[in-house]
């Protein structure tokens, strides 16, 4: 057996695809030798195209309300408990001008689906921030749009959008979301951001519930054959006031081992270290960087509002994860033998 995971750890590496059957036997067959080669391999590849760089991403929370009801989501329309806000177009800039005294060249929107973030107001803020710091790119995450309004964006100066599919299988999408969701569209989006021509990323939750080992190898092959710029997993992590408030989390050694094999489908992605994963453990962030991620993203969001946008249960939101602490976060990446760089941090084409 464990012959047969060395080769096809080496056919990945050679050939950046597997078959659905060779992605399945890779992980349920996975040891800690097994993660441990899968680990080099994927720190030699990132290393030879961005060295020991680890990008830094502003990550701004815009606005915890959203109309959508995902049973997996802290900030789902129906959790009366949440605490709402919005920021304004001057408290979205004021966190880019702390930010940008800090060193950040790349500042992310992120949002639930709230109508107040019109095309208007959305296209205003990327202008103007655009204005202010050209030498800047601006990622945007506020989900499903129309393709006229992503265009807009694009128009209005936005480089980068994320999305995360969430999962490959139409089956066990329907699962985790309502029935107003649809996977099609989720997917149409996602083609449309990328022919348009912004840098897209992707991604999906390990451990998810009713997620199975062919659900994964389904994620693995959409993200080998979409071909993302970018593309960010985590763990699932249970948030009290949804559905899946008792279900189990997923863990931070399944998400190390698929972002080591993300790593080898796409060698020049960029691979966040998220949150999520220093979340569910200590030291987390370090080893999704060990593991072949290249990207972080500490919290520029107003203290205030930090812990309005929590997602899942104990999200780190103070502490390294606060951008004032980037000294710290640039000293723990050091102590593995990284460097936070000042940089756009734009995906290396070969």
């Amino acid at each position: 057996m464990e012959n047969k995971i060395s080769e096809l750890i080496e056919k990945l590496e050679k050939q950046h695809s597997l078959t659905l059957e060779e992605y399945e036997y890779l992980i349920d067959n996975r040891t800690e030798e097994a993660a441990e080669l899968l680990a080099e391999k994927a720190r030699i590849v990132r290393e030879k195209i961005y060295g020991k760089a680890v990008y830094i991403r502003g990550l701004i929370e815009v606005s915890n309300i959203c109309k959508n009801d995902c049973l997996y989501c802290g900030i789902r329309r129906s959790n009366k408990s949440c605490d709402r806000y919005r920021l304004t177009e001057e408290e979205i800039l004021e966190c880019a001008d702390e930010g940008y005294s800090l060193g950040f060249r790349t500042f992310v929107m992120q949002g639930g689906e709230d109508g107040s973030f019109s095309d208007d107001f959305v296209c205003g803020v990327i202008r103007k921030l655009k204005e202010k710091y050209p030498d800047c790119a601006v990622t945007l995450s506020l989900g499903e749009r129309s393709r006229e309004s992503y265009q807009k964006l694009f128009e209005a100066g936005a480089d980068r959008y994320l999305l995360r599919h969430e999962t490959a299988d139409k089956a066990h999408y329907e699962k985790l979301h309502p029935k107003e969701l649809s996977f099609e569209n989720r997917m149409e989006c996602l083609k449309n951001l990328k022919e348009i021509g912004f840098q897209t990323g992707c991604g999906f939750m390990i451990g998810s519930p009713f997620q199975t080992t062919h659900n994964l190898a389904l994620d693995l092959k959409f993200v080998e054959e979409f071909h993302p710029q970018m593309c960010g997993i985590g763990p699932f992590i249970p948030h009290e006031a949804t559905p899946f408030k008792d279900y189990k989390a997923g863990t931070a050694e399944l998400t190390c081992y698929l972002l080591s094999m993300i790593r080898l489908i796409h060698p020049e992605i960029l691979l966040p270290s998220t949150t999520a994963l220093g979340t569910i453990l200590e030291g987390g962030r370090e080893k999704g960087i060990l593991a072949g991620a290249n990207v972080v993203m500490p919290n520029l969001s107003p203290i205030s509002v930090r812990k309005k946008y929590m997602l899942y249960n104990n999200k780190i939101c103070t502490g390294d994860e606060a951008a004032e602490a980037v000294k710290n976060l640039a000293e723990r990446m050091k102590a593995i033998g990284y460097e936070i760089v000042t940089d756009r941090g734009d995906v290396k084409t070969n």
